[in-house]
Formats: structure tokens, C-alpha cells, sequence
């Protein structure tokens, strides 16, 4: 009933409703000052066109609802990443009456930053009252999606008069950045025992050989493992407890200012390549943490849940080059960022004096610093090989005259090769 009533109060705003109601006016007014069969017929055919019109409208399209099904089908158990593709079941409850020859449905998907894709297709109203439209999404990219609501319009059998009505389904999704598989870190294994006191230890971890005490025996530990002295001298069973690897912490510095990428696809480049670190992480169970310097700078502490690690990816979805201000201020009002003997890994496309106040700022505070430069493909290929290699050349030995390390990349595919310290 409520559909009905502002339904026909979006009528009486309309100027087709005013023609309509001005010509069944004039052809009452014909029949009352004229008079005669002729008046009378054509008063009684615009009433019977008139009622088709309410009915169609306020009777018919007004009434649809529906629902939407996405199958997030994604490589990751259910989540989805750059480049998948969503298939969407949109599913119509049609009245049961409904004298209209076809109706016109259009989807509309809205993107975080607002890009929208239109999608648009028509049914036909049989004797049955569901529906089901079954379409594909193009290949998308990372961010957070929404649909709009659901317009259905739909004309009578004269052509004459449009009938339109929206309805809201939820429909809602992310996508996460596209990553790429990092079989090894060169870097990584070189430096993991030169952290220094301040590492981030676990019980999951793998146990060195070094006995660190004695504990009580647990159900399940090895003959091997059974402290056979504490044994004897306390009557109890005791197992040895060894000492577990400590492996460094590291934080991911993402630059996402303004000013530094030049095209679009140079910072979804760095967004790719702070996710493919993440996923690393988490195989190596590496505790890792997260910076953005977006707008609003952003840290994750270092850790090794999953839940954390997923606050990460998800902080990734949406987040856009927005940021201003310097760099080095920026970083200095988050002290908790600075953690002596991890490591500090900047992803940004600069190559000055900028990423160096930030790596010695690093090392500085007793961190290991580590640059990633993020390169332009497209200007890669235009230009020539030995100018890109004497650029990179020399980058590479200002950063060494400095005691500090990075890698150059210009796609996501050159990374694991980057990372694992073969030649570009």
C-alpha cells in the first residue's frame, strides 16, 4: 500500500500523468456540453486506455521486487582478486497480473571511486511469476563494490506510456589487489639472524637446538624429548624445552602520495606489490606489520594472525593516492612505527633525497631499511633499455654508498626475480 501511495504521488509530479489526465479531461467535458454517441465512445475509450495505464503502472511494475545472489567464486575460498569476474542471479518477483508486453531491468555497479558499469537486459512477463536474470561482471579491479538500485521500466502495448520502478537489494563485495607467488627473499634469509634483541617470538615457531629449560611432559611429546634427570630428582615425568627461532618483525611503508605516481597503474603496481609481501609473511609466518602514507596515515602493528594479516589486505581494497605533507614529519609523529631490529620496507615510486631522509631516518632508529621502487612499465618499454639500466644503475649505488638496499620494479611479474636477487 505504501509502494501504491508514493508511487502515485511520483505520478502527480509527472507531465506525461498531467497530458493524460488533461486529454480524459477535455473528453469529459466534450461529453457534457456536446453530448451524442461519438463523444460518448471516445470519452469511454480514453477511460479504458486511462485504467490500462493505472493498472500497468501502479498494478504492474510498481509491484516487482527482487533479489540478488552473487557467486563470489574466487581462487581464495570465497574472496575475490583483481582480474576474477562476479556472476550475478538477479531473481524477480513479478505480480501476478501484469498486462505488459516486456519489461526493460538495468543493474548499475558503483565502485569505491566511482567508476559504474551498467548492465541491461529485458524479460518477458509469462504466466509465471518469477524471473531470473543471470549475467557475468567484466573482469575487475581491486575495491570496495556496490549495486545501486534495480530500474525496471517497461511501455505498454501502444508504446504510448513508460512505466518505471526501483527497487534496493543488498549486493555488496570487495576485491582484493592482485598478488603474485614470492618463493624467496634474498634479503630476508641474509638478515634474518641480524635483527637484534628486539624480534618478535612464537610458540608455533620451529625449535632450534639450544635447551632453554625444563617443562612439564605434555601427552604426545617424543621418548627423545624427556628430560630423564628432572625425571629421576622430581618423581613427575619433565620434557626439555628448547629455544624457538626468533625471526625479525617487519613493517611495509607504502607511499601512497599524490605527487609521486604518475599514472594509475604505477600505484596499483605498489599496492600489488604490499600485498604479494603480506602473503609472504604469512607463509613464512613472518610478523608483519603495515604503513600508508595516504591521506590519513594508517599503521598496523606487526603480527602473525590471521585476522590481522586480513585487516591488512582489506586496508588495501579501497585505499587510493590521496596523500600530501613530507614524508619524514609524517613518518616521525608515529613513533610506535620505529621498532629497533626490524625491518623497514618502502614501497615507493621516488628515487631522491625524499626516500633517503626515510631510509636514514630508519636506520637511524636502529631498523634495517630497504627500498622498493616502483618503475613505470609503459615508459620502460618506450624508452631504451640502457637508458632504464643507468638509471637503476645508479640509484642502486647511491643507496649502496649509503650502506642501505633496494630492488627496482616495473611489473609484478619482475618481482619474485627482484626478491630473490636475480638480475633484471
Amino acid at each position: 500500500m505504501r509502494a501504491l501511495v508514493e508511487g502515485f504521488k511520483a505520478g502527480l509530479t509527472s507531465r506525461k500523468f498531467w497530458r493524460v489526465a488533461s486529454v480524459w479531461l477535455i473528453c469529459l467535458l466534450y461529453v457534457l456540453f456536446q453530448g451524442g454517441k461519438t463523444s460518448l465512445m471516445l470519452f469511454m475509450m480514453v477511460s479504458v486506455l486511462c485504467f490500462y495505464w493505472v493498472i500497468g503502472g501502479f498494478g504492474g511494475v510498481k509491484r516487482i521486487t527482487g533479489s540478488r545472489t552473487l557467486s563470489l567464486s574466487g581462487e581464495r575460498g570465497g574472496l575475490l582478486q583483481a582480474g576474477d569476474q562476479v556472476v550475478v542471479k538477479l531473481q524477480l518477483q513479478l505480480p501476478a497480473f501484469l498486462p505488459l508486453p516486456y519489461i526493460v531491468v538495468k543493474e548499475t555497479l558503483r565502485r569505491h571511486n566511482g567508476d559504474s558499469w551498467m548492465f541491461e537486459d529485458s524479460i518477458v512477463p509469462y504466466f509465471s511469476s518469477r524471473s531470473e536474470l543471470v549475467y557475468k561482471t567484466p573482469p575487475l579491479e581491486r575495491g570496495k563494490y556496490a549495486f545501486a538500485g534495480t530500474n525496471c521500466s517497461a511501455e505498454d502495448i501502444f508504446g504510448l506510456m513508460e512505466h518505471t520502478s526501483v527497487f534496493q537489494t543488498g549486493g555488496e563485495f570487495r576485491i582484493l589487489p592482485r598478488t603474485v607467488f614470492i618463493p624467496h627473499w634474498e634479503l630476508y634469509s641474509r638478515n634474518s639472524r641480524l635483527a637484534g634483541p628486539e624480534t618478535a617470538v612464537a610458540l608455533s615457531r620451529r625449535e632450534s637446538t639450544q635447551i632453554n629449560g625444563v617443562r612439564d611432559y605434555v601427552y604426545g611429546d617424543r621418548i627423545s624429548r624427556i628430560h630423564w634427570s628432572a625425571t629421576a630428582k622430581t618423581g613427575t615425568w619433565k620434557s626439555k624445552e628448547f629455544e624457538h627461532e626468533s625471526l625479525p618483525k617487519m613493517v611495509l611503508v607504502l607511499d601512497a602520495h599524490t605527487s609521486g605516481y604518475y599514472r594509475a597503474s604505477q600505484f596499483e603496481l605498489a599496492v600489488s606489490t604490499a600485498a604479494s609481501l603480506l602473503e609472504f609473511g604469512a607463509r613464512e609466518r613472518i610478523s608483519m606489520g603495515l604503513c600508508t602514507l595516504g591521506k590519513s596515515l594508517r599503521y598496523f602493528p606487526p603480527a602473525e594472525s590471521y585476522l590481522e594479516r586480513q585487516q591488512m589486505l582489506h586496508h588495501l581494497v579501497d585505499i587510493d593516492a590521496d596523500g600530501f605533507g613530507n614524508y619524514k614529519d609524517r613518518l616521525e609523529a608515529k613513533p610506535d612505527l620505529f621498532q629497533p631490529g626490524a625491518f623497514f620496507i618502502l614501497i615507493s615510486p621516488l628515487a631522491d633525497d625524499k626516500v633517503l631522509a626515510m631510509l636514514r631516518l630508519a636506520k637511524s632508529r636502529q631498523m634495517i631499511p630497504y627500498h622498493i621502487q616502483i618503475g613505470e612499465e609503459a615508459v620502460a618499454a618506450g624508452a631504451s633499455n640502457s637508458y632504464q639500466a643507468v638509471k637503476r644503475s645508479a640509484w642502486q649505488a647511491t643507496l649502496q654508498e649509503r650502506g642501505l638496499r633496494g630492488i627496482y620494479v616495473t611489473s609484478l611479474h619482475e618481482l619474485p626475480a627482484a626478491m630473490g636477487g636475480a638480475k633484471l
